[in-house]
């Protein structure tokens, strides 16, 4: 159907020209109603079905043979249609949620390299056939598994039977934070899971299948493997020269990739757009000069076009030693655009050949208009064609005499250099803020000297690489991962600079718009009069602060950590953070992936107070990875002496704060912060040293505003507790919000305490499909009899309440309902 409709599209627009005698509407008209199609449909909160948009198509196209014009309406209906089949691949077939938590047995491949970190072996796995007890399961497609503990040595391509519990893409709901769910989507990942420890795992067969490319790229790696471990090179630098090779960043660490970020190098990590623009600019010359050496050879093609052709097929095999990621492809695509232009021998403007460049990539992946890369390869290409392209040649130096010297081409070179990477510093500073919420203050300096350099770098490692991978002999990889190691340090210093980088975020519409303006205005030509006024339109993106509550008012926010609970609370001038969530064996914790980058989207630059009511660690993991990246005033825990014992309190005073040790909570602490009264209610003063119950000697934290809107924040503590705060404080726990204890345990949240507590909302924080099953039934009904409402971050995402300085408290918040998308999941 969709080749059909390309043909019936190419037949009209020869029609045009030849019966009309009109000039043709232009391609990139055509490709840019087509690429805004594209973008349209994943910017809908739900996918729309197929048939109204074919219709639509349709229609179109057959105005589109008697009305010119509306052939922008046909392409642009094409790339609605085109994406809606791309997407209907993942979300038409979906997991059946009713098979969520229950042992299934999958028939599939292995697709891509699998990933081993300590005791755990992440891949994905495409299922061809899904039975539960027999019965087949209506899903087929990419799922992402983790196989714990035993795992075997599995290779790209195997046929394996697994027995594997699955369930919906589901990922965290924050405002600031990354969008797991959206990047499941764009790898066209249909569903995760793991692999059922001790079950029956049956290989069913060696060979690659259509996955052959992915074996040949780990039969790579393993070689490189084996070669690093024969000649002692150390892993952090191997992983280096992995992602440069193969792609393959698996073995980054979370600290690298922060020294990436906060120098501006990451797009030198992750091959790209600058890689495969190396590599075939190498292959051009290098086989331009040798092609001109025969005469025979130039009299069949011309030196260019032979030279153009060989660049490609070179960047293809990059490309495709790198597995075809995204960003290879978008590379490969936007070059053949320009080395085809060359073969064709047609002239190519610069703004044409983008343009084309974007419809070609979203014909190839629709999903790539959902990448930040996405954007911020066509953004940097853009901001140089609008910064340079089109420019007066520079005024030449008058003549002087033999004996002085001119200016050399080296110092006109390097000022060119320094302006594109002005330009491309300043322009995709906006973009880089908007998406991530920071950007590199250094990234102008390092890129400056870092680009050039890479520049030799990698054809030195690939060369090297590849020496060593034919012979076996080891010493060029040796010599290769020492490079990168050195470079790398360098780099780490760099990142420690106090100013290297700058977050921001939470900026109202109309900041973005006056930075962009900003931004445009003072890259224009000289000739434009009073572009100085570009800095005036970009200081707001610096002055503007996100709103914060009122005087007397809060605003509660329970973060959406999974399995475990992270609490901000807000009032005027100052911030409360009550736990930080969990923390997992692979390292990931939400401190740094949740908590943090909420912060920094609320403006929040420091911390009053970070109470961690226990030390579980669904509730103090996120500690170390928020170490270091935020001044904290004080710090109470339940259990303070587990936290000096962890040493997790040390790291994270020792850079921005100095010394602070952490403090009990207690009951009886009281203190106001722009008219909000904060208080203890638990853990009492014990006699003796002897520590309470884990989660008995959580903090209890009860917030008023001025007007009387309550909240109580409960931890972990269980039914006895919960009665003795019943018998001691009586009507004093009466609060509107309520934190349910334990995730919704049914040993907390008894009937007496909801009694006394009276909450008109309870909010569980609970994981998406949690083994425990909670919030348990029984407590859920116990708060049905109240009458109260209920909300869980499972659900909705990240919830959020104003406690207001008079009046009622106002409905809530829920992030996952205020960005709809076709990919987010609605549990």
């Amino acid at each position: 159907m969709i080749a059909g409709a390309v043909g019936l599209v190419s037949r009209a627009l020869a029609h045009w020209r030849r019966v009309q005698g009109m000039p043709s509407i232009g391609l990139f008209g055509i490709a840019l109603a087509f690429s805004a199609g594209v973008g349209l449909l994943h910017l809908l909160p739900t996918l729309p079905p197929r048939w109204p948009l074919v219709t639509l198509f349709l229609l179109a196209l057959l105005g589109a043979l008697r009305w010119r014009r509306v052939a922008l309406a046909a392409a642009f209906a094409f790339g609605l249609l085109w994406a809606q089949a791309d997407a209907c691949d993942v979300l038409c077939q979906p997991f059946p949620e009713a098979y969520m938590g229950r042992s299934l047995s999958a028939e599939g491949r292995i697709a891509g390299l699998p990933g081993r970190r300590d005791d755990r072996v992440r891949f994905l796995f495409r299922v061809e056939r899904l039975t539960a007890d027999g019965a087949v399961v209506p899903f087929r497609g990419l799922v992402r598994l983790n196989w714990y503990r035993d795992a075997p040595d599995l290779r790209a391509g195997q046929q394996w039977r697994l027995v594997v519990r699955l369930k919906s893409p589901h990922g965290f709901a924050n405002p600031g934070g990354f969008d797991y769910e959206r990047w499941l989507f764009q790898q066209g990942i249909a569903a995760t899971g793991h692999v059922r420890a001790g079950d029956g795992a049956v290989l069913l067969g060696q060979g690659p299948g259509r996955d052959w490319l992915a074996r040949w790229r780990q039969q790579v790696r393993d070689r490189l493997e084996a070669a690093a471990a024969a000649n002692g090179a150390d892993s952090a630098g191997l992983a280096l020269v992995q992602a440069l090779v193969i792609g393959e960043r698996g073995d980054l660490t979370p600290a690298q990739w922060e020294v990436f970020s906060r120098t501006g190098t990451s797009h030198l990590i992750a091959i790209s757009g600058l890689h495969v623009g190396l590599v075939a600019g190498f292959a051009f010359f290098l086989g331009r000069w040798l092609w001109s050496r025969s005469e025979r050879l130039g009299r069949a093609l011309a030196a260019p076009r032979a030279a153009a052709l060989a660049a490609l097929l070179v960047a293809l095999g990059y490309a495709a030693l790198a597995g075809f990621a995204i960003s290879t492809q978008r590379a490969v695509v936007m070059l053949a655009v320009v080395l085809l232009a060359v073969v064709a021998r047609r002239t190519l403007r610069p703004a044409g050949g983008l343009v084309l460049a974007l419809a070609a990539v979203l014909l190839l992946d629709p999903s790539s208009v959902l990448s930040y890369g996405f954007w911020l390869s066509f953004g940097a290409v853009t901001v140089l064609l609008y910064a340079l392209g089109r420019r007066l040649p520079p005024k030449r130096p008058p003549k002087r005499p033999p004996n002085q010297v001119s200016e050399q081409p080296a110092e006109q070179l390097v000022m060119r250099w320094g302006r594109a990477q002005w330009a491309v510093a300043l322009g995709l500073l906006p973009l880089l803020l908007l998406l991530f919420g920071r950007a590199s203050l250094v990234a102008p300096l390092v890129n400056l000297v870092a680009v050039p350099l890479f520049g030799v770098l990698l054809p030195v490692v690939l060369v090297g690489t590849l020496s060593t991978l034919l012979t076996g002999w080891g010493l060029p990889l040796g010599l290769l991962v020492l490079l990168l190691e050195q470079g790398y340090a360098l780099l780490a210093r760099v990142s420690d600079w106090p100013l290297a980088s700058l977050s921001l975020g939470g900026r109202a519409a109309w900041v973005w718009v006056s930075a962009f303006a900003g931004v445009l205005l003072l890259l224009a030509p000289r000739g434009l009069p009073a572009r100085w006024l570009g800095v005036i339109l970009l200081a707001p993106l610096l002055l503007v602060r996100p709103p914060a509550p009122a005087p007397g008012a809060a605003q509660l926010t329970m973060l959406d950590v999974g399995q475990g609970l992270a609490v901000v609370v807000r009032t005027a001038r100052h911030a409360l953070v009550f736990d930080l969530g969990p923390s997992y064996r692979s390292g990931f914790e939400t401190g740094s992936a949740v908590v943090l980058p909420y912060l920094r989207e609320r403006g929040v630059r420091r911390l009053d107070l970070l109470m961690i009511s226990h030390s579980d660690r669904d509730h103090s993991g996120g500690l170390a990875g928020l170490a270091g990246k935020i001044p904290v005033g004080r710090l109470l825990s339940g259990q303070p002496e587990e936290l000096t014992g962890l040493g997790l309190a040390g790291a994270l005073v020792g850079k921005p704060m100095g010394d602070l040790e952490p403090a009990p909570c207690l009951r009886g602490q009281r203190w106001q912060w722009d008219g909000v009264a904060f208080e203890v209610l638990h853990p009492a003063p014990i006699d003796g040293d002897a520590p309470r119950h884990d989660n008995d000697a959580s903090c209890v934290l009860r917030i008023v505003s001025a007007g009387g809107a309550s909240a109580l924040l409960t931890g972990d503590i269980t039914g006895g507790v919960e009665l003795d705060l019943v018998d001691t404080l009586g009507a004093g726990l009466r609060s509107q919000l309520l934190v349910a204890a334990h995730h919704g345990s049914a040993t907390s949240s008894t009937v007496p305490f909801l009694a006394a507590v009276a909450p008109d909302w309870v909010l569980y924080s609970a994981g998406y499909g949690n083994r425990f099953g909670f919030p348990a039934a029984e407590v859920r009904a116990r708060v049905d009899a109240i009458g109260a409402r209920s909300v869980n971050t499972a659900d909705a995402g990240a919830v959020s309440f104003v406690l207001p300085a008079s009046g009622e408290i106002p409905p809530p918040v829920r992030w996952r309902d205020q960005s709809p998308r076709i990919w987010r999941h609605r549990p």
